[in-house]
């Protein structure tokens, strides 16, 4: 999938960026962010509620606290913001764990550090107007199906639920409608018959009556019953050179992002609605806040990867994606629980 190529000066910064830190004297070491120059975090999606924990810490200056300067850039989908992080033009990915495995099982070495999210927290769901007497999901046989982007992790979740219905994923069409109003404006316009996606997105078209839910993954018990263990979500990931390199820069960002998830377990919703960009509501309050409280209990408490996270996420992929079925994955390479850990106990959490 295409994604914007880096500039002739962009690259000459990130350039200058890289001779910095090589060069940076020994006393930069108490201010990681200082001896890293800026770090850029590519998400897909931001303003969706899987993404929460990252936008608190962005917005909340959490990142800052810890001695970090980060960049956020933003992407149409989750495929296309680990596309910027291979290309170099990120170092970090927010994004789903499960990259990490098929990452894994095409010889690139990615790792998970903190998690965010311990459910999908997405839904699948069948437009009212383009599919009237829908019956069940073999009528999305030839249909079109929109996601963030194409190899997302909300392709991912549709593959995943349409095999467990009988449904082969080659049986559908696929298609990038990106997040916000694009996806609604997808949906609403008939270019595509069902959307998976996260909240607010689903949340806002249900309430308003414009799709008919299919299946419901923003809850642990749904996530449990899917899946039949504890699915990893959303996380921070990284080559793993990456983490090799620049360990303090890691540690701090893990430690802003389990301050953003120890913040989430008390905030108020008038402290919500001020913490995030008011383009993220979509124009209603009482929704966002309403979606809100339901995948609340969806965020990580502490970071820590659940102990039969990886190899339930990998059963899943299985599922859905028949490469996967008979990989020889290492489990133990795709993730880390030692920054959360420390973070842990940096917050008491």
């Amino acid at each position: 999938m295409p994604v914007p190529s880096v500039s002739r000066r962009a690259f000459g910064a990130l350039s200058a960026l890289s001779a910095v830190a090589a060069c940076a004297p020994a006393s930069w070491a108490q201010a990681p962010g200082a001896a890293a120059g800026r770090i850029t975090i590519a998400v897909g999606g931001q303003a969706v509620l899987y993404h929460l924990p990252l936008t608190i810490a962005d917005r909340l200056g959490f990142f800052q606290a810890e001695g970090l300067d980060v960049a956020v850039r933003d992407f149409a989908g989750g495929a296309m913001a680990l596309r910027a992080v291979h290309d170099g033009v990120a170092q970090v990915c927010s994004g789903a764990y499960e990259h990490t495995l098929r990452q894994q099982s095409r010889g690139q070495d990615y790792r998970a550090f903190v998690l965010q999210g311990r459910a999908p927290q997405q839904a699948l769901g069948v437009s009212v107007r383009a599919l009237p007497r829908y019956r069940g999901p073999a009528d999305l046989r030839g249909r079109r199906i929109g996601v963030s982007a194409l190899g997302s992790s909300t392709e991912v979740m549709a593959t995943v639920l349409l095999a467990r219905a009988g449904v082969d994923a080659r049986e559908v069409s696929f298609v990038g409608v990106g997040t916000g109003a694009s996806a609604l404006a997808a949906l609403r316009s008939g270019h595509i018959h069902a959307l998976c996606h996260a909240d607010p997105i689903m949340a806002l078209l249900e309430h308003r009556g414009e799709v008919r839910l299919v299946s419901d993954l923003r809850t642990l018990n749904a996530a449990q019953e899917v899946f039949g263990g504890a699915m990893p979500a959303s996380c921070l990931y990284a080559p793993q050179a990456f983490l090799q390199k620049e360990p303090l820069v890691a540690q701090a960002l893990a430690n802003a992002i389990v301050h953003a998830l120890k913040w989430l377990q008390t905030a108020a919703p008038a402290d919500l609605v001020k913490a995030v960009p008011a383009s993220f509501l979509l124009g209603d309050r009482s929704v966002y806040l309403a979606a809100f409280s339901r995948v609340r209990e969806t965020f990580s408490p502490n970071g820590l990867m659940p102990e039969d996270g990886p190899a339930t996420a990998l059963r899943a992929l299985s599922q859905a994606y028949p490469d996967m079925a008979g990989a020889r994955a290492s489990l133990q390479r795709t993730y880390t629980n030692d920054l959360a850990r420390k973070a842990r106990q940096k917050f008491g959490v």
